[in-house]
């Protein structure tokens, strides 16, 4: 697959939680930073240098590059833990997901880290079936089963995200407070403009005039 044709796996995350605001990070462009992302860029500073250690038998591998050519997704893991299995020398790969707040009722975050083991299963050509995702909020973290009903969600938000982006359309603008309210592009985004009634119908009238 070519280089075109790859889309972030952070992509996957933006996209389930809001259409528009995936579109407008990967096709407009468009970013701004409130309190919640400044903490979650705090959060990875650390993730983020590519570094390798060991401690008590388990390797640990910082801002990993992840690529699947298959499913046509390439990104970065925060941490990938590389956890040794019975007697041999044999590893087992288990990624690490940091974000900032509290874990969700959706599964963007859980999408998001399953898309990251199904690179490390075809960069590694074995199974891995777990990981975890550590919220700043609580400090602790939360096991994710890669289990067939999540891998099936991830691979379905692939094919979506990768259609939205192909085709270069930000979807339109629609409030919902429990969503729009903490996202930092709120500004750039206008829903409670742009969802009004007849706005959007107004906005396409003027562009089909100039």
């Amino acid at each position: 697959m070519d280089d075109v044709d790859l889309i972030p796996i952070s992509s996957l995350q933006h996209y389930l939680y809001c259409p528009r605001q995936c579109a407008l990070i990967h096709i407009e462009q468009q970013w701004a930073e409130n309190r919640q992302t400044a903490e979650g860029r705090l959060l990875h500073q650390r993730a983020d240098m590519p570094q390798s250690e060991k401690r008590r038998g388990v390797r640990t591998i910082t801002a990993m590059p992840l690529l699947c050519e298959r499913l046509g997704v390439t990104g970065k893991a925060d941490v990938v833990e590389f956890l040794r299995e019975g007697q041999g020398d044999e590893e087992r790969a288990f990624p690490v997901e940091y974000k900032r707040g509290r874990p969700k009722s959706h599964r963007a975050d859980e999408v998001q880290l399953c898309a990251q083991a199904m690179c490390l299963e075809a960069m590694l050509g074995q199974p891995v079936p777990s990981g975890a995702l550590f919220y700043g909020k609580t400090r602790r973290r939360k096991d994710v089963q890669f289990d067939t009903t999540l891998r099936q969600l991830t691979h379905e938000t692939i094919l979506a995200t990768r259609a939205m982006l192909a085709s270069g359309q930000t979807p339109t603008a629609r409030y919902e407070s429990h969503r729009c309210d903490a996202c930092s592009l709120i500004d750039i985004c206008q829903p409670r403009l742009l969802g009004q009634p007849g706005v959007q119908a107004w906005l396409y009238q003027q562009l089909q005039e100039e």
